[in-house]
């Protein structure tokens, strides 16, 4: 059985005293691609957040490769981040090419030689599909490109784990299930464990290991791909299968 490489016990997480996670528990296995899913505000975004060290809980624990974050000085958690890669919903790309942007994480964990670093954006790009797009400006290019290049720079340093915020978002469904084709691929190549979160059920639910999913701040399931297809939780069959009988 493989060992749990991403753990939350019982985390809270609000904001301006409104709850925004109310007790999520859950584990995702090493290896594994985990997809977490649930309508708008739900709390998907702020608990990707928390896991990645970038926002701290009130209440609870979280544990990524055995190292508990929530106990982390600043000085502790920011070498503890080098084990994490991050594809944010908005790319978050700096204003500067394509090459730059992706050396950006080898520059920041790394005392590489510049040779080296080009070698590596220029196997990442061409891994994504954009072989020689290293001196143009991400904001000429399209959406599906940039979420290409947010892939790359999330995936270039070899992360144990990796967490993608919407990766499809605003995306046409032909891109988007490119995106998740290339996510699963990274994975089965890299091994990496890997936290996706997304408001496309039907597209993550083509590359999931394991499926969560968020209601109002709660994990209200926690199961295969499959489970949460069949499952008979009002929530979790309502959202799967795009129903829309009763309020979510």
């Amino acid at each position: 059985m493989l060992r749990a490489l991403i753990r939350l016990d019982d985390v809270h997480k609000e904001f301006l005293g409104t709850p925004v996670l109310q007790g999520v528990s859950l584990t995702v296995p090493a290896q594994c691609i985990y997809a977490l899913i649930g309508p708008g505000a739900a709390g998907k975004s702020v608990l990707l957040k928390v896991v990645a060290g970038l926002l701290r809980p009130e209440r609870g624990k979280v544990f990524v490769n055995d190292a508990e974050l929530t106990s982390m000085r600043e000085l502790e958690l920011a070498e503890a981040r080098k084990s994490i890669g991050m594809l944010f919903q908005n790319y978050a790309l700096f204003d500067k090419n394509v090459y730059e942007n992706i050396a950006f994480p080898l520059r920041r964990l790394y005392d590489l030689p510049e040779e080296e670093i080009r070698e590596r954006v220029a196997e990442r790009l061409a891994r994504v599909a954009l072989p020689g797009t290293e001196e143009r400006i991400p904001q000429s290019m399209s959406g599906g490109q940039k979420k290409r290049i947010g892939v790359a720079r999330a995936t270039i340093a070899k992360p144990e784990v990796i967490l993608y915020d919407e990766p499809t978002a605003g995306l046409d469904p032909v891109t988007s299930q490119k995106i998740y084709d290339l996510v699963q691929e990274e994975q089965r190549a890299t091994k990496a464990t890997v936290m996706v979160i997304s408001s496309d059920v039907s597209g993550v639910l083509t590359i999931a290991d394991r499926v969560g999913m968020l209601h109002q701040g709660r994990l209200v399931f926690d199961g295969t791909a499959e489970e949460a297809k069949t499952s008979t939780i009002p929530e979790v069959n309502q959202f799967v299968h795009g129903l829309t009988e009763g309020p979510l």
